[in-house]
């Protein structure tokens, strides 16, 4: 994962979640297509210590925070923002459709491609990336 790029995710209500348990995974590794050595952080929810997750990232070394741990401090701190940025205060979606065609626009062409980020030196993680792979070729 690039700092302040989110490849994959998810949005489901808690009863759907299982069928769909690793497509955010899923998602991300297809996107990304990792080398060894991928570091996946996640919390401890049922999503992530399910079997089918444990073994797809057999090859990854998965890290999962608990309370008080800052591992997973980089994903809380985009979730955080999405939600100030795109929800106003103590806001909600009108629907779970509404809320993943909100989050899809908000994550994909905005967060990753054109939002800058104090991390990457107020670049966005595209240009970052972009960057990256120029000064190593």
């Amino acid at each position: 994962m690039l700092p302040g790029h989110v490849a994959g995710y998810l949005l489901a209500t808690r009863g759907r979640l299982a069928p769909g348990r690793t497509h955010a995974l899923e998602q991300a590794l297809t996107l990304r297509q990792p080398a060894p050595g991928l570091i996946i952080h996640a919390d401890r929810g049922s999503q992530y210590i399910s079997l089918a997750c444990r073994t797809r990232i057999a090859q990854a070394l998965a890290s999962f925070s608990r309370p008080g741990n800052p591992l997973n401090a980089q994903a809380e701190a985009g979730w955080s923002t999405l939600k100030t940025e795109l929800l106003p205060h103590g806001g909600a979606f009108a629907s779970l459709e509404e809320a993943r065609v909100e989050v899809a626009y908000y994550l994909d062409p905005y967060f990753n491609l054109d939002r800058r980020h104090a991390a990457l030196g107020y670049r966005s993680s595209h240009q970052f990336e972009r960057d990256c792979l120029t000064s190593i070729s």
